[in-house]
């Protein structure tokens, strides 16, 4: 390979690395409507979901989904909260909070909360696994809008038009009802969309470093008996809506601590209960994490350039 298809093949892996770590931050307005029913369908999603929630892999009431179709990938969590229904709806509804959250996450290497044109930005730096300059990231712009608020139910949602290298339409979309013991049941929905440009670079990144890498949805058995896992882009999905998913549960755990304490909390929890699911979420060692994370943490504090 001569030096400039080399330079190429790197660009399009680091811009899927980085697309992969948002994955599932999108959808259509049609998937926007289906996925967020409101109070009455997100009850009805609740007992429709039972067995799931009752008898699975995560060793926590949570159901996770994932579909693939044409230029999309999107994943779905459905989990019971173990914290009281209000403190969810105040801690995720309040967009000062959503940096806090997403810093947790390997890719997220920069998070800041603005105000332009009447709208509520998150400004987000994505990257490597391991420390990085932000001048090296991909930034993306997320505009924050609040959905339904009432006193058992809240929705809202982060959506950037564009990402890096022909990605598009990146949504997290949030809901959750209240149960009847007090405790909030989630779903939490990711989306992206991509061109032809990003289509490569998805190609390049599962052909290469991520040829390896599986989700969590069973799709067989291997030979020896052991269960055979998803693959490709699904896989992507599945494993950074987990990842995204347990940032949230780390927030919230967090808040049983002095405020002092409440980061440091966030980043051991968050590593943690990643490491319950080795198989998919391994990727740095504990020492690593931590060090790079208190760094990125440190900047976040800063204006970004």
């Amino acid at each position: 390979m001569d030096l400039s298809r080399h330079q190429f093949l790197r660009t399009l892996l680091r811009a899927a690395l980085c697309c992969l770590a948002l994955a599932a931050t999108t959808a259509s307005a049609a998937d926007s409507a289906q996925s967020l029913d409101g109070a009455a369908g997100l009850r009805t999603r609740y007992t429709q979901l039972q067995p799931q929630l009752q008898d699975n892999v995560f060793g926590r009431p949570l159901h996770l989904d994932s579909s693939e179709g044409g230029s999309t990938v999107k994943g779905d969590i459905y989990a019971v909260l173990d914290h009281p229904f209000s403190q969810v709806r105040e801690s995720l509804s309040n967009p000062a909070n959503w940096c806090d959250i997403l810093i947790l996450h390997l890719n997220t290497k920069y998070c800041s909360l603005s105000s332009a044109g009447g709208k509520t930005m998150l400004r987000m730096h994505v990257g490597k696994k391991t420390p990085q300059d932000l001048r090296d990231t991909y930034r993306v712009d997320f505009v924050y809008a609040a959905g339904a608020a009432a006193s058992d139910y809240f929705s809202s949602s982060m959506r950037a038009d564009k990402g890096p290298l022909d990605t598009s339409d990146y949504r997290i979309q949030i809901e959750a009802v209240q149960l009847p013991d007090n405790r909030a049941f989630l779903h939490l929905s990711y989306a992206y969309g991509y061109g032809m440009a990003g289509k490569l670079a998805l190609r390049a990144y599962l052909a290469t470093v991520g040829r390896d890498k599986v989700g969590f949805t069973v799709t067989g058995q291997q030979s020896d008996g052991k269960p055979k896992y998803v693959t490709g882009s699904r896989a992507s999905v599945e494993r950074n809506t987990m990842r995204y998913y347990l940032a949230i549960d780390a927030y919230l755990s967090s808040l049983s601590q002095p405020a002092a304490l409440r980061q440091e909390k966030r980043l051991e929890t968050w590593y943690a209960t990643t490491e319950q699911y080795r198989t998919q979420l391994n990727e740095v060692d504990r020492n690593a994490y931590l060090a790079m994370k208190r760094d990125e943490v440190a900047r976040q504090q800063l204006p970004a350039d």
